[in-house]
């Protein structure tokens, strides 16, 4: 089993996806790196040897923000919009969607669940 960037990457898959794993890398990422490294992108993770392990991470290390840069780098960019007091960083902080959705339907996602509050009956009066 291949360990690149903290990741360990599945045995049975092909290189090409099996990078995907690394957050960050997506499929086109991918196929870049494995032609900067030369790997063939049909070979399974489980083939490969020592020397091309090592160019992977080479290649990751050296042009591509992954793994825990990337995550601190997003949460320093979303602090500065909180700090900014701009509209993307108010919805931020009120967990609404900030990208000009419609928030009276279909917002589950960031607004979460509702729980609804109907029927409730009044105490009799004595």
């Amino acid at each position: 089993m291949a360990r690149i960037a903290g990741v360990d990457l599945p045995k049975d898959k092909r290189i090409e996806i099996a990078l995907t794993y690394i957050y960050g890398i997506g499929f086109s990422s991918s196929n870049n790196i494995l032609q900067k490294t030369g790997i063939d992108k049909n070979k399974r993770c489980k083939d490969l040897n020592d020397q091309e392990v090592i160019s992977l991470r080479e290649v990751l290390e050296n042009d591509y923000d992954v793994e825990g840069d990337l995550k601190r780098l997003e949460s320093i960019n979303i602090k500065r919009l909180l700090d900014t007091g701009c509209y993307r960083g108010k919805r931020y902080r009120l967990e609404l969607p900030l990208r000009g959705q419609r928030t009276r339907t279909n917002a589950r996602t960031r607004r979460g669940t509702k729980k609804t509050v109907a029927g409730k009956k009044k105490a009799p009066r004595k």
